[in-house]
């Protein structure tokens, strides 16, 4: 390549070996450019060593009886600047002499020996500029110097010459740098000053004069690739890109082309099947683009022009004065296609596959529009968005979505389908990083434009509806979006027909709807109907049945009807397996939705697996960071926190928040989920002052991101009502539950699950104040509803059964709680099987009863089986296996078996300790709890202390006026006043 300091290394080298005399036959520099060399040696031998051949010998002869006659010595012999290694051959010394041959080229040659230079380092051209300008102005900006390093391509003789340029102008680098960006290599500072006194630089040539002999030597073929070239990214190029951007469709022949190219260094070899071209060469054949157009691919002759058809002739020329637009148009042409083929969900082997044609489509996007046909105009928008969007990168998608609907609509008007496209997919981008209030008016804007132009029945008006109405639905506007999900059903019906893929979808999606109501009776139907549409018209082994398939099995879940929802989801699976490979992302969220239904149903150890399945590929296939990523660490980290395992779960939660500020921002719902979770874990360690700021953050974000009255919003209420509440702030907690209620209802109607887990909530608060009059009603009107709206073999209903039982076991109404109790344990057996955590839950509750009535007896092998269930489901390191043998301890301590009691209450506490920590609630009942034993049998030294530390623990966690610290309070101060 022309500028890289060829000439100048070996001008030093000589220089040097000079002064050394290391060649004591001489040195002899001679220019292969433009110049016959032959006669150079001939000139050279006669004027510097006498030698005088004779002159009826050609000039090959003469040459080599030259070389026969040198005077003794090794002899440094250059040849600068050769063009054509063939032409010079036949006049070189022969091999094995005194003569050292050195020649400077700009071909690559195959010749041993060979040094191909490079252009200079960041660091090395940092020291070149440095020493032309000076350290104290380089030092002033560094970073403006380094960019204009960069913008020079590091090339010795631009730097020389810019240097020189900034040095005598006395201009900073930010000037130069915007001097260059306003004319490029065609900037006076590429030039040498013929006229100016004081140069000194040893050189002969500017950059583009330098380039332009590479230029004239190479064919027409190699000059079009090269123009063609400088109409890509200065990023590196697939050759298939290439290929596909061309005019010379005779693969041959464009290899010939980009080989004189490469010859010539003036396209570099980044990869195989990868190439780039310099900064400096990619201006200089940007320039020569505009002059190709007024060129010929030959010259024509006085004889060409007497012989040559005028019509012909005249035709010839007007072609070529389109071969730049001709290029223009075959290169954006190659771009759009390639961005028509990006899909909207791309995986990892499609990001891998585009990712080279990214900064070429983005270059059509930022300068070459203009060439781009009004009917692609979008497409090169749409393909960077697509790349952006499918992992996760929002923030960079965002700008070119937002360029797109400004150019679109320069260019087309404000009354164009396509701004209307643009439209909706700004929006959509909008949507997914949870920014609804910006989604909102554009997706109303691009209904308006669609009925505007398109008339108010046309399936994009229908589409529009849809996405509106999704919009609202994650909004918790469920008003709204009912009514114009309804509108796009009957709009696709009416224009597609009732057999048609697009109708399956709205019946899918207000389906979707009703389920987000607990409306399942209504759902249940059109899910069915949207699966045995898109089987009728698809088929069976299609994605969309899978989809279909997944999203009723979602239904039966959400109504606790596992046996009909795990075959759905195993259907979906196999069909997304079959379908699409084991390595697709519907396959990582078929295998999330079946671990979710095994969590659902206390088989944790189904679960893990699955759920670490779904991470590895959606980690494999999406890259780290992408926010199905996140989903996937919080899931795994919501299953380590339900078997009690705190210490695996905390850094998946934090991950998973970390990766959501990230990728989504910190204003975000999802952002809001994280931090719920995380604080709903430290809320279950007793952290209690670690737990609340986060659920108030979470509140507040959800408030501000979705607002008041939104779904989300009454769920960081209730959760923020049940902190207060576990640390006995009954009045903190009372208000924030009724809230939380009174938003439910508003939301969702009096008839919703959602409402009666906060009747349910606002029960457990009053019966924790011995408020039973009025938790009682409560408890009552949840199991009525959750009846209602999930028919009496649920899951829920067995836990309001089992709550109800529980206030009447408080109120020593033991007969009207044993039935409850019973009810609620063969509930969960017939629908969770024998082996479920909360079947271990009923056990142990119906032991209690028992033990409260003294019926020993049968409260022993009660609690001995949900000791037992729980070891065998969640572990012995387990929250609720220390619950386990607590209360086992104290049906043996109610007995007198003091020493049945002991060990076990000694495991409770310990086993507290090392899930929970030293000062957690839990801990400080075991220890109150063993000193109770100890007190009952007069060992009083070693109940004291104990007593002493539960009361530190409860008055640090929950408060002086806690009742739990009243009580130890009372049993410390009984102790000491006995």
């Amino acid at each position: 390549m022309g500028g890289i300091g060829k000439t100048e290394l070996a001008t030093q080298y000589s220089l040097l070996h000079l002064f050394l005399n290391s060649y004591l036959g001489g040195i002899c520099w001679l220019s292969a450019t433009n110049q016959n060399l032959g006669l150079q040696i001939i000139q050279f031998c006669r004027t510097h060593l006498g030698l005088n051949p004779p002159d009826d010998f050609d000039v090959l002869l003469q040459v080599k009886w030259c070389w026969q006659r040198w005077r003794e010595g090794t002899v440094l012999l250059v040849i600068d600047d050769v063009q054509n290694y063939s032409a010079i051959q036949p006049y070189l010394p022969p091999q094995l002499s005194q003569f050292r041959v050195l020649i400077t080229t700009r071909l690559k040659l195959d010749l041993s020996g060979s040094l191909s230079l490079q252009i200079l380092s960041l660091p090395e051209a940092m020291a070149l500029l440095s020493k032309l300008i000076g350290e104290d102005s380089l030092n002033q900006e560094t970073a403006l110097a380094e960019e204009l390093c960069q913008r020079l391509g590091r090339l010795p003789l631009a730097l020389q010459l810019v240097g020189r340029y900034v040095k005598y102008r006395q201009i900073s680098c930010a000037e130069m740098l915007r001097r260059l960006a306003a004319k490029g290599i065609n900037h006076p500072a590429f030039d040498i000053d013929a006229h100016d006194p004081t140069w000194t630089l040893s050189i002969t040539r500017g950059v583009q004069a330098a380039f332009e002999l590479s230029w004239e030597i190479i064919s027409y073929s190699a000059q079009e690739l090269g123009c063609l070239l400088s109409l890509f990214a200065l990023a590196p190029i697939p050759w298939l890109l290439i290929q596909s951007a061309s005019r010379e469709k005779n693969i041959e022949s464009l290899e010939n082309a980009r080989i004189e190219l490469e010859r010539l260094h003036l396209l570099q070899t980044e990869n195989i099947d990868h190439y780039q071209l310099h900064q400096l060469i990619h201006d200089f054949l940007q320039v020569k683009l505009e002059k190709l157009s007024t060129v010929t691919q030959e010259k024509i002759t006085l004889a060409n022009f007497l012989f040559l058809d005028i019509g012909q002739l005249f035709s010839n020329l007007f072609n070529r004065q389109s071969v730049s637009t001709t290029l223009k148009r075959n290169f954006c042409q190659a771009m759009v296609n390639i961005a028509q083929e990006i899909p909207q969900q791309p995986i990892q082997k499609d990001i891998q596959r585009f990712k080279l044609a990214i900064p070429h489509l983005q270059e059509v996007a930022d300068h070459l529009l203009d060439t781009v046909s009004d009917e692609n105009l979008i497409w090169p928008f749409v393909g960077v968005g697509r790349f952006y969007e499918g992992q996760g990168l929002y923030n960079d998608a965002e700008p070119w979505q937002k360029k797109c609907v400004l150019l679109l609509k320069r260019r087309l008007g404000d009354d164009h389908p396509a701004v209307a496209t643009s439209l909706n997919n700004l929006a959509g981008l909008y949507y997914s990083q949870g920014k609804y209030n910006e989604a909102e008016p554009l997706y109303q804007q691009a209904l308006a434009l669609r009925q505007k132009l398109l008339g108010d029945d046309h399936p994009h008006v229908a589409s529009s509806l849809n996405n509106l109405a999704g919009l609202y639905k994650s909004q918790g506007k469920y008003k709204e979006a009912e009514p114009l999900y309804q509108q796009a059903l009957a709009l696709r019906q009416k224009l597609l027909g009732d057999d048609h893929p697009d109708v399956a979808s709205s019946l899918n999606n207000l389906a979707g709807l009703y389920k987000s109501q607990g409306k399942y009776k209504e759902a249940e139907p059109l899910y069915q109907q949207a699966l045995a549409l898109w089987q009728k018209l698809l088929g069976d082994d299609h994605p969309d049945v899978a989809s279909s398939l997944n999203n009723l099995a979602l239904l039966y879940k959400s109504q606790g009807k596992y046996k009909e929802a795990e075959p759905l989801y195993q259907q979906a699976l196999a069909l997304w397996q079959k379908l699409l490979g084991d390595d697709h992302p519907h396959v990582a969220t078929s295998l999330n939705n079946l671990a979710l239904l095994y969590y659902s149903q206390g088989k944790y150890k189904e679960a893990e697996p699955l759920y670490q399945q779904a991470l590895a590929l959606r980690q494999k296939l999406l890259g780290d960071d992408h926010p199905h990523v996140a989903t996937s660490l919080n899931n795994l980290a919501l299953l380590y926190y339900s078997q009690g395992k705190y210490k695996e779960a905390e850094p998946l939660y934090q991950q998973a928040l970390a990766l959501r500020q990230k990728l989504l921002g910190d204003d975000h719902p999802d952002v809001a989920t994280s931090l719920n979770n995380l604080a709903g874990l430290y809320d279950s360690q007793g952290k209690y002052k670690e737990a609340e700021p986060l659920y108030q953050q979470a509140l507040a974000l959800r408030q501000k991101l979705l607002g008041d009255d939104h779904p989300d919003v009454a769920t960081s209420l209730n959760n923020l009502a049940g902190l207060y509440d576990s640390q006995g702030k009954y009045k903190e907690a009372e208000p924030l539950y009724q809230q939380a209620l009174a938003l439910r209802q508003k939301l969702l109607g009096d008839d919703h699950p959602d409402v009666a887990s906060s009747l349910n909530n606002l029960a457990e608060l009053y019966k924790s104040q011995g408020k039973y009059k009025e938790a009682e009603p409560l408890y009552q009107q949840a199991l009525a509803l959750r009846q209602k709206l999930l028919g009496d073999d649920h899951p829920d209903v067995a836990t309001s059964l089992n709550n109800l039982a529980g206030l009447y076991d408080s109120q020593g109404k033991y007969k009207e709680a044993e039935p409850l109790y019973q009810q609620a344990l063969a509930l969960r057996q017939k629908l969770l099987g024998d082996d479920h955590p909360d079947v271990a839950t009923s056990l142990n509750n119906l032991a209690g009863l028992y033990d409260s009535q003294g019926k020993y007896k049968e409260a022993e092998p009660l609690y001995q089986q949900a000791l037992a269930l729980r070891q065998k489901l969640l572990g012995d390191d387990h929250p609720d296996v220390a619950t386990s043998l607590n209360n086992l301890a104290l049906l043996y301590k109610s007995q007198g078996k003091y020493k049945e009691a002991e060990p076990l209450y000694q495991q409770a506490l310990a086993l507290r300790q090392k899930l929970l920590g030293d000062d957690h609630p839990d801990v400080a009942q075991s220890l109150n709890n063993l000193a109770g034993l100890y007190y009952s049998q007069g060992k009083y030294n070693e109940a004291e202390p104990l007593y002493q530390q539960a009361l530190n623990i409860f008055e640090q966690r929950l408060g002086v006026d806690h009742p739990h610290t009243i009580i130890v309070r009372g049993n410390l101060e009984h102790l000491r006043n006995r």
